[in-house]
């Protein structure tokens, strides 16, 4: 006899990916509270503070790994990334979290999403990253650009600065405080965005691009 457990079991639909999924599809981003359990995001914060600590991140670079070039009058973070193959427990929850949108996302929208890159990003003071897109001429595997957010809940944009901005047309923008545990999402193909300077502390952040091929 055959085994019919996992036969016919009904697709679960989740409030919070598909609030995600329309708001891509309306406006191309989406903005996000309650994507990650408070206790994961300040575990992550902890985890990105003592990698800081240990002079563990390096001078982000503009470009793909075929064509990089460090530009400080571009951007000025500084970044580590995440190898989910020596990943701790927290980062392991993070990208298990990840992976269970990815699956939905190709189910519900048959996105074709096969792969997955995350780094942790500091930007401190005085430091920005300019107007861009973020994919590039001989890399456009880039589908969604995911931020989510690790400062502390005193920040803002008037003390700290370090919003950033979505170009969400030509002449229109949208303007986001880093709040801990925020996650924005949006189309790495078409919205231009930028990080504008911090003012005072350090903004952190896990950034990543969910890819096909």
């Amino acid at each position: 006899m055959e085994n019919t457990i996992f036969e016919d079991i009904p697709f679960k639909e989740d409030p919070l990916y598909e609030q995600v999924i329309s708001d891509l599809l309306n406006q191309k981003y989406a903005v996000v509270e309650g994507f990650f359990d408070s206790n994961l995001v300040l575990k992550l914060r902890e985890i990105l503070l003592e990698k800081e600590a240990e002079n563990e991140l390096k001078k982000a670079a503009i470009g793909n790994k075929t064509n990089q070039l460090i530009d400080r009058e571009v951007r000025g973070d500084y970044i580590q990334w995440i190898d989910q193959n020596q990943a701790n427990l927290i980062e392991e929850i993070f990208f298990e979290t990840i992976q269970n949108f990815i699956e939905y996302l190709n189910k519900t929208c048959f996105m074709g999403i096969l792969h997955k890159e995350f780094h942790y990003a500091i930007y401190p003071e005085g430091t920005f990253y300019e107007r861009h897109l973020d994919t590039f001429k001989n890399d456009d595997r880039r589908i969604l650009s995911m931020v989510l957010y690790l400062n502390d809940e005193s920040w803002t944009i008037d003390k700290n600065g370090g919003e950033l901005v979505i170009y969400t047309t030509e002449n229109k923008s949208l303007s986001l405080t880093p709040y801990p545990g925020r996650l924005v999402i949006f189309e790495s193909q078409f919205l231009e965005h930028e990080v504008k300077p911090v003012k005072e502390g350090q903004r952190l952040s896990i950034t990543g691009w969910l890819k096909t091929r």
